[in-house]
């Protein structure tokens, strides 16, 4: 993972993008902010006419060159044509990229978009748009896919509504923005090849030494005490109840086994990790799974190294595509075994796709104006290929879709009107996705 942990070409780290403070009054480490901010007051939103309940995003962060794996040129011209041949799947006329060959054999059990493109070819306003389904303004911060199901679906309790294994982007994607830092993801640290326990953990949520529950418990009922006393100097009460709101639902998490299990891959069948591959993608892409099984509702696992300005093919044939393969595959695969896929959609993407032109270095570009996307769950279409992409590569030929009609798509699927409206901390109306429309040939 070394190679996959450096600066892409605009100096972001692709390590953990949340940065979440230290120890608070219960002994968690959660962060002031966050606790401070919360306002997380529950909606039952979507559930009664939704056909998934859950998401599970596979993020390719850096930008993937699509052209070289799901929209596959090999009659292109000298100079764009990739080193890649392409392979049939198991459905008639849809291919994929030689390097995929575990996808190509499942073909029939997901959509691949050949035909989205934006305008955006930066990587952190891009994958901004990618995540929120809505174009990026310096007025106003839009809240993540992830955030807005943390918002609008009802959860177990016990779990986390929403979290992220690894990294989107520098601190500012996949974050709650306008809906207030309540909304934000739950982290998951760890690879999940710890040789003691789950190897994977939530951020912040841990008993030091021997301090318990009873405990906990105890000094729990001491901080209310003192909540009550000073409520009533409060000018808003929204500060109070967003506190207790947050407050909650960590000491949910804590007390309950049902997160901590699901974390526990160890106890995993070790076929179905193989199945996964021993890599921090595939383990986590597994215990995100485990935690759909217990209520999670959206689950957020990334990938970094894809900003493949240099030896693309390279980089693609050795650790990328494989890598990728071995990971999509299985999940959609796994969920699909578990009865999962109709009620989980499963959605592989990155900010924007790479260029058409191979530059001097055997590597590609930034490139917003054409790019792919996989789609497979939760009442997608199966084994269907969505628009497609000029003899080039350059742009959309056919059914030309955006970030906000791939979100808009997602959440009617969720059971949410794209024309659902929020509310800002000042009262101001939000619609969920300002230009966004359902892209219903995707639809089963």
């Amino acid at each position: 993972m070394s190679k996959l942990l450096k600066t892409d070409c605009e100096g972001f780290h692709r390590r953990d993008f949340l940065a979440v403070g230290s120890a608070g009054i219960l002994g968690l480490t959660l962060p002031g902010i966050l606790a401070s901010e919360a306002k997380a007051k529950a909606s039952k939103t979507g559930d009664d006419k939704a056909k998934a309940k859950s998401v599970i995003l596979l993020w390719l962060a850096g930008g993937p060159a699509t052209i070289d794996m799901w929209d596959n040129k090999p009659d292109a011209p000298d100079g764009i044509r990739g080193q890649f041949a392409s392979i049939d799947t198991n459905v008639t006329g849809m291919q994929v990229a030689e390097t995929f060959p575990k996808l190509a054999k499942i073909g029939d059990k997901f959509s691949i978009v050949r035909s989205l493109h934006h305008t955006i070819p930066s990587h952190g306003p891009a994958a901004v748009f990618m995540t929120t389904g809505n174009k990026p303004t310096a007025a106003m911060q839009y809240p993540s896919y992830g955030s807005i199901t943390s918002k609008l679906l009802k959860t177990e309790v016990g779990v986390p509504p929403y979290v992220t294994f690894g990294d989107l982007r520098n601190g500012a994607v996949g974050l709650a923005g306008y809906l207030g830092t309540g909304y934000n993801p739950f982290v998951i640290e760890g690879n999940g090849n710890g040789t003691r326990g789950a190897g994977f953990s939530v951020r912040g949520l841990t008993l030091r030494g021997s301090f318990t529950l009873d405990e906990l418990e105890k000094r729990d009922a001491l901080l209310r005490k003192f909540d009550t006393g000073f409520a009533g100097l409060e000018s808003s009460n929204d500060l109070v109840d967003g506190l207790d709101t947050f407050h909650q639902q960590a000491l949910d998490i804590l007390k309950s086994d049902k997160t901590r299990k699901a974390l526990d891959i160890q106890t995993e069948k070790q076929l179905t990790r193989d199945l996964y591959g021993n890599t921090p993608f595939g383990q986590g892409a597994l215990a995100a799974r485990r935690l759909i099984e217990v209520g999670v509702r959206f689950a957020t696992v990334s990938l970094g190294g894809w900003d493949t300005h240099q030896q693309t093919f390279n980089r693609h044939k050795t650790t990328l595509a494989p890598t990728t393969d071995t990971v999509l595959s299985a999940l959609i695969q796994d969920l699909d075994d578990r009865g999962l896929l109709d009620s989980t959609i499963v959605m592989c993407a990155g900010e924007f796709g790479r260029t058409p032109k191979i530059n001097k270095n055997t590597g590609r570009d930034h490139w917003a104006r054409s790019m792919a996307c996989v789609l497979a769950g939760g009442g997608i279409k199966r084994g269907y290929v969505h628009g497609s992409t000029d003899a080039s590569g350059m742009a959309p030929a056919t059914d030309p879709v955006t970030p906000d009609d791939v979100a808009s798509t997602i959440f009617n699927q969720l059971g949410i009107s794209p024309a659902t409206e929020l509310q800002t901390p000042t009262g101001r109306p939000m619609q969920l996705f300002r230009e966004g429309k359902v892209i219903e040939k995707l639809i089963g």
